[in-house]
């Protein structure tokens, strides 16, 4: 595992957790409270691969969540890129189309890079680049509601359409990548960002670490 030196004092944050477990939630309440100007954020869903060979049948019916859908290895070549103090253009995934946008995302280095994704602590390559690792831990009723509402209103899913995929894809790639995944978290946070007590302590670790107060992982 990388230490703070060997990348200037920066750091990088991972909230991992299952579809609708309030990984987002989490991830921009730690961005209000520690401010812009020290956070880089980076979505692992934005690292789609592009469908736009396939048919809009055959994108339909795509397992859009087991790791090998995701560009993985472009996400960790641009974090590697921010801890050098470099800038990257982060990819835009259009989820209505199954496709990747041709306009990119300019994200600046900052002192914490903070990742966001169902599947970054599946692979060793990316997780190996967390100081820290947040697993956000939800029922998944909750879950499945939050995902309902998300498709339909923001991504123009039909409810059947979610549902088919829920069961098809979504539930037995949770119990086969992400649920097993959990056991790599440092924390494992219950109910996301609604959890007041886990996101304070989230945040104090947070500023205790870019304050130099301690090491990473207490080194």
């Amino acid at each position: 595992m990388k230490t703070n030196s060997d990348t200037n004092h920066k750091m990088v944050v991972g909230i991992a957790g299952g579809t609708g477990s309030g990984k987002t939630t989490l991830s921009d309440l730690i961005l209000q409270r520690m401010g812009h100007e020290n956070i880089a954020c980076l979505a692992h869903d934005a690292y789609y691969r592009d469908q736009k060979h396939l048919s809009v049948e055959e994108r339909a019916q795509a397992n859009y969540d087991h790791p090998d859908s995701l560009e993985t290895d472009l996400m960790v070549y641009h974090i590697k890129q921010l801890l050098l103090g470099e800038a990257i253009e982060m990819p835009v995934y259009d989820f209505s189309t199954h496709s990747r946008k041709k306009e990119t995302v300019h994200v600046a280095s900052k002192p914490v890079i903070l990742v966001e994704g169902i599947l970054i602590f599946v692979e060793k390559e990316l997780r190996d680049l967390f100081d820290m690792k947040i697993f956000v831990d939800t029922d998944a009723d909750i879950r499945l509601i939050r995902r309902l509402l998300r498709d339909i209103q923001e991504r123009g899913r039909t409810l059947q359409s979610v549902v088919d995929q829920y069961l098809r894809t979504v539930r037995p790639m949770h119990l086969e990548f992400v649920d097993a995944s959990k056991r790599y978290a440092d924390i494992i946070v219950p109910e996301g960002g609604f959890n007041v007590v886990a996101l304070d302590m989230v945040i104090a670790r947070l500023q205790s670490l870019l304050q130099g107060h301690m090491p990473p992982n207490g080194q």
